[in-house]
Order: structure tokens, then C-alpha cells, then sequence
């Protein structure tokens, strides 16, 4: 899939290659826990191991079901991942003996809920990039303060499309009925992996439609973007770097309600300062789609599913951003963190500029 990227250098060239000692993960918790209840919070640092893999290894060792293993989030495989998981407390004694050579309880605490999908604020992380020269750590040094003061697009990363990239192939032919899938959480994946995939396919049209403003005069956009001059100068008035439509749909960041953007320099106000965001459509049943001209858009990246559809955000704003440059080694480190559901790997490709797998 052709992508277009919001940063305005050009490519970067550097090594990346995902693993343990690399790419390290951890969650931040959605709260903090109780310290009493019936569930026992453990907090697991994992490497080489999906998440559903740290589970199984659990629950295999305690001879228990996999389910009754809540964890917040699906963690990377190929990298050093902290995350919490919770079980009954009542497990906790024949835990003491548990031992894995890719797996180490760090921590252990209480709560009177067990954890679920999306509890979790986000993630905080830690990569290293090699054979970098000192040029290319230039550019990096500047892509990252732009990233920090403006935002990033929040594409879903490549691992949402599976080991060859093609999932949404075989998630548009379930959601339409042209193909049967029996195991309910295979379907429910490779379905999102559709919806997946028409979310970046409109996120990449919105990035390239904030380049053309950028680029050209209203006039001379009116036919090419099939919008009126009154709504093209709106867009070019607009400080952000990403330009909001009328008829775009906005939520309360970093989480809150829904609503129509009006144009109002209120709500753009409140955009730059990052109370409030744009969103894109996943589609599906119940979800809520953009009007007026930001339709015209979405309308094209829209479908009818046999699956409930939300709405993402579109952009998002990474906090903490940190960069080194080691020129003796030719390495560059990253720390920076993340909401939930956003994509390390989607900030890399922001800053190379290109696709890293």
C-alpha cells in the first residue's frame, strides 16, 4: 500500500531491525491498582514471546484456561516487553515455582478487577537504529522536534496486516460473507485487518490533500479536490499541519466524547491545543460517519461489513520524545511514549520517511 507521509524531508537512511535488545516496551496501566481484591496483578517483562504466548506458558504451568488470564494490550513479539496481567490470587502460591527462560515476574500487586483489553493509558518505549551518520542524525534531531511539537499521524502499523501483508485480503471476503472463518477470534482479526486497512488507505488521501494546500493555490485546487474556494481557503488559513474538513469528526483527547467540527476558531483553537483531535472511520455497523466535505472523502474508504465499526484517532501527539546520537557506535535511541492502540513502528516510518520491514 502506497503511503504518504506528513513529515517534508526526505528519506532517511538507517538500519532497523526489531528485537529484544532493540525495541523494548512498557506499559503504562490505564490506573493505579488497588492493592487488595481477588485478583492477583503480576507485572511480566517477556522477550521472543507474543502476549498470547506469555499467557499459554502460564496457563499451561498452572493447568488453568487461557482465559482466565487477563492482560491490557497484545505486546510485540520480536522485542523486551513489560506488561501486567492479572489471574485469581488463588494461584498465586504455585506461582512461586514458575519459571520460563524468556519470561520474569518483576512485580506483583492487587485488584479487585481483572485487567481487560484497553486498560491501559499507553506505552513507553525504548529503540535503537543503526548504521547512522551523522547527517542522517541531523535530520532525525529535526524530524522528532517536529513530531514532538505537532503530532504524527496514527497509522496502523504493519503488524496489523499479518506476516505477509495481506490479512485485509481475507478480512473483506469474511465481512462480506464470501468466505467462512469458524474460529471467532481468527475472523474477528483478519476482519479488523480490513478495516485496518481502509483506515490508513483515507489517513494517507487526508495527508495528501494537507500537502496539496500546502503546495498550491486555492484556485487551482477547486476541480482537483472537487471542493469549493471558500472551503480551500479555510484550509490554508489552518496553522496545523494536518487541515481539518468540515463535516470531520473530533473526540476530546487524549479520550472523551465525539463530535462534529464546525469550523468554528474555537475548535480549531482547541486542536492546536491538543484537547481535541481528528478521527478516522473503521468501518462497520454503529459507527459514526463524517458530513459535508469531509464525507465526500471518508465515502470512498467506507463499506458495508458484516462487523460494528468505530471511529480512531487520525492524529495523535507522542509525549516525552527523546533522541541520542551516538556517533562512535552509528546508533541513534529513541524513548517516547505513546496512547494506547498507536504504533512505535508507524513514528519510525514518520522519520525515515519509508517503509522499515
Amino acid at each position: 500500500m502506497k503511503r504518504f507521509y506528513s513529515l517534508s524531508h526526505a528519506s532517511i537512511d538507517f538500519h532497523f531491525k526489531q528485537s529484544a535488545r532493540d525495541f523494548v516496551v512498557e506499559e503504562i496501566p490505564l490506573y493505579e491498582f488497588s492493592g487488595e481484591g481477588e485478583h492477583l496483578v503480576l507485572f511480566v517483562r517477556k522477550k521472543n514471546l507474543s502476549t498470547l504466548e506469555l499467557v499459554s506458558a502460564i496457563a499451561k504451568y498452572l493447568g488453568i484456561k487461557n482465559k482466565e488470564i487477563g492482560y491490557a494490550g497484545l505486546k510485540d513479539k520480536h522485542a523486551m516487553t513489560k506488561q501486567y496481567i492479572s489471574l485469581h490470587k488463588k494461584y498465586e502460591a504455585d506461582l512461586e515455582q514458575f519459571s520460563h527462560e524468556n519470561v520474569k515476574i518483576l512485580s506483583k500487586n492487587y485488584h479487585n478487577n481483572k485487567i481487560r483489553i484497553g486498560h491501559l493509558a499507553g506505552n513507553r518505549f525504548y529503540i535503537k537504529v543503526k548504521k547512522v551518520n551523522p547527517t542522517s542524525a541531523s535530520k532525525i534531531d529535526e524530524a522528532l522536534k517536529s513530531i514532538n511539537e505537532n503530532g504524527m499521524p496514527n497509522f496502523f502499523g504493519y503488524q496489523r496486516f499479518g506476516r505477509d501483508g495481506d490479512n485485509h485480503i481475507d478480512g473483506e471476503k469474511i465481512a462480506k460473507g464470501e468466505k467462512k472463518e469458524r474460529n471467532p477470534k481468527i475472523k474477528k482479526l483478519l476482519i479488523s485487518a480490513y478495516q485496518s486497512y481502509l483506515f490508513n488507505l483515507w489517513l494517507s488521501k487526508r495527508l495528501e490533500i494537507n500537502s496539496l494546500v500546502n503546495k498550491f493555490k486555492s484556485d487551482e485546487l477547486v476541480d482537483v479536490l472537487n471542493m469549493p474556494k471558500i472551503e480551500l481557503d479555510k484550509l490554508k488559513s489552518q496553522k496545523h499541519p494536518f487541515k481539518l474538513i468540515s463535516g470531520d469528526i473530533m473526540e476530546h483527547y487524549p479520550y472523551g466524547r465525539l463530535f462534529d467540527f464546525d469550523g468554528s476558531e474555537h475548535d480549531l483553537s482547541r486542536f492546536n491545543e491538543r484537547d481535541i483531535t481528528v478521527t478516522g472511520l473503521l468501518c462497520g455497523k454503529k459507527a459514526r460517519v463524517a458530513s459535508s466535505y469531509a464525507w465526500e472523502i471518508e465515502k470512498n474508504f467506507d463499506d458495508e461489513i458484516n462487523a460494528d465499526g468505530t471511529r480512531r484517532y487520525a492524529w495523535i501527539y507522542p509525549k516525552d520524545v527523546e533522541g541520542r546520537f551516538n556517533p562512535i557506535e552509528a546508533q541513534y535511541e529513541f524513548n517516547f511514549t505513546l496512547p494506547k492502540g498507536s504504533y512505535a513502528t508507524v513514528l519510525l516510518e514518520e522519520i525515515a520517511k519509508r517503509k522499515i520491514n
